[in-house]
């Protein structure tokens, strides 16, 4: 049983519903359900009564929570102490980076790191719902996230603290032999899935402004743009990819841009941490990042 879960469970039943939950959490309420999922799916049970509405915890689980708060409260205690006592032997740092920004944004921030004496640098990679989960959970100090323009990061009760470090494209790409699917009324895409941000992007910013009649053919469909960049390369569909992540495919002429006659969409790289007391080290990483890191502005 993870401690996060824990916590989920605990949240509804402070807030009484999935909705109050989701909030206390900091996500929102359909990453929050798919996380409820999750845990009834690992766990082999089910932890909700969903003929009630609001959807609520049953009565048997219910009857856990003396032992679900102690069981939480311990945990938190020896994590804690596990970190404390962890410090005082070598000084560590943990980031979570969104994936695409794992490859390109990671080595620039590990080297930036890496003046402040012996700090050991932990990096986790994940979509933006679990990046502001190792938040919350302190499992990390601090995430590197897309954001678009004019959108903030969920901030209830000012609980993050952000700092705008540059910007990147989402541009369509194809193979040479490729590039001229783009001008098919039926176009071959390779797509994230809607619940993540890059296909949350898409929905919202890039297939409004297709060119007219253009039709989008699903060929294949994945959470991870490593992935979808070896998908393009095999010349299967067009897809939209951060620039950052492909100038060398772009300059060596693998890949080709078709913004030309599909859309694309800037993107916000943003520095995040929780708006809370953290420790000497954490506070001058935090301070170099946003004061020195230089990363490549990318424009239209």
């Amino acid at each position: 049983m993870r401690l996060e879960w824990i916590d989920d469970i605990l949240a509804v039943l402070d807030g009484g519903s999935l909705a109050r939950a989701a909030e206390k959490r900091f996500l929102t309420q359909s990453a929050f359900t798919r996380r409820v999922r999750l845990i009834e799916d690992s766990i082999g049970a089910a932890l909700f009564d969903r003929r009630r509405k609001p959807v609520t915890l049953l009565p048997g689980v219910r009857a856990l929570e003396p032992e679900l708060r102690d069981l939480s409260a311990r945990m938190h205690k020896l994590r804690q102490t596990m970190q404390t006592a962890s410090d005082q032997a070598s000084k560590s740092l943990g980031f979570v980076c969104q994936h695409a920004l794992t490859t390109t944004v990671s080595p620039q921030v590990v080297l930036a790191l890496s003046t402040d004496g012996n700090v050991l640098t932990r990096v986790r990679s994940g979509n933006q719902d679990e990046c502001l989960m190792h938040l919350i959970s302190r499992e990390v100090d601090f995430a590197i996230m897309y954001a678009l323009p004019g959108d903030d990061t969920p901030v209830p009760f000012n609980a993050f603290e952000t700092v705008d470090l540059g910007t990147d494209l989402l541009i369509p790409v194809a193979t040479p032999n490729g590039r001229n699917k783009a001008n098919s009324a039926v176009l071959p895409t390779i797509s994230y899935p809607s619940e993540v941000f890059l296909g949350q992007v898409f929905a919202r910013m890039i297939n409004p402004r297709l060119p007219k009649d253009t039709t989008v053919s699903i060929v294949a469909e994945t959470a991870l743009t490593l992935a979808v960049l070896q998908l393009v390369l095999t010349d299967i569909g067009v897809a939209w990819l951060p620039h950052s992540l492909i100038v060398e495919h772009l300059s060596q002429g693998r890949l080709v841009r078709i913004d030309d006659v599909l859309p694309s969409q800037l993107l916000i790289i943003r520095l995040v941490r929780l708006r809370e007391a953290q420790s000497e080290h954490a506070e001058r990483a935090w301070q170099r990042l946003a004061q020195h890191l230089q990363l490549p502005t990318v424009g239209n």
